[in-house]
C-alpha cells in the first residue's frame, strides 16, 4: 500500500473516513469527521437507527442531546437517541460513527 496525502478542505462536511467519496480512507467500518461550527450554529434534530455516534468537542462550548459540552467532553449516542448540535461558542468537533452506515440519518419532527 502506498502513502496518500489529502487535505481536510477537499473533504465534504469534514468527513474524511468512510464509505463515500472523497475520503482519505474508504471503509464501511466507521465514519470520521472533523467539523468547525460558528457560535449560533444549530443542527437539525435527528437520530441514527444503526450507528452509534461519538462526538468529541475539541474546542468551544456546545449543547447536544440536552447536555452542555465543554472542550474535552465526549458524548456517546447509541442508535435511536435523537439529538441536535448547537454551538454556544465557536467549536471544533471530531465525530465518529460506528459502523459506517450511509443513509442512516433520520430527521425528527421537532
Amino acid at each position: 500500500m502506498k502513502i496518500k496525502k489529502h487535505n481536510i478542505k477537499d473533504m465534504i462536511g469534514g468527513w474524511f473516513v468512510g464509505s463515500f467519496s472523497p475520503a482519505a480512507f474508504n471503509t464501511s467500518d466507521v465514519e470520521i469527521a472533523v467539523q468547525k461550527f460558528s457560535a449560533g450554529h444549530r443542527g437539525k434534530l435527528h437520530h441514527h437507527k444503526i450507528a452509534t455516534e461519538v462526538t468529541l468537542l475539541l474546542s468551544g462550548r456546545a449543547r447536544m442531546a440536552g447536555h452542555i459540552l465543554d472542550a474535552g467532553d465526549i458524548l456517546t449516542l447509541p442508535p435511536g437517541i435523537s439529538s441536535s448540535f448547537e454551538a454556544l461558542e465557536d467549536c471544533v468537533t471530531v465525530v465518529v460513527k460506528h459502523p459506517g452506515a450511509l443513509n442512516d440519518k433520520y430527521m425528527d419532527e421537532h
